[in-house]
């Protein structure tokens, strides 16, 4: 079954977030540590919370992996991508991890 990984960057008052060093660097890192298990990612840019609604995320990244173990692994390699995060944010991210359905 496969699981994906969802990190989201909220919104919130001074919070910042550098997107072309996110995809331009960030992402590349992600790819060399944790790239061998992963499926796919795709990097959703916050524009808006609904009609009228300011974004409630600077970004959500959803990467899919094609098991729990495949994952597991990936994350055991996780630490210099989660050691970059200082670079682009000073948003606190949160994760959504879940089995794929659809």
């Amino acid at each position: 079954m496969a699981v994906s990984l969802q990190v989201l960057y909220p919104v919130g008052e001074g919070t910042t977030f550098d997107y072309d060093y996110y995809l331009g660097q960030h992402m590349a890192i992600v790819g060399d540590v944790m790239g061998e298990h992963i499926e796919s990612t795709l990097v959703t840019k916050g524009l808006a919370g609904g009609p009228g609604v300011a974004a409630g995320y600077h970004a959500v990244a959803t990467i899919v992996f094609s098991s729990q173990s495949a994952m597991d692994a990936a994350l055991a390699n996780a630490g210099p991508a989660l050691e970059d995060i200082p670079n682009f944010t000073n948003a606190q991210p949160q994760m959504l991890i879940g089995e794929v359905v659809g």
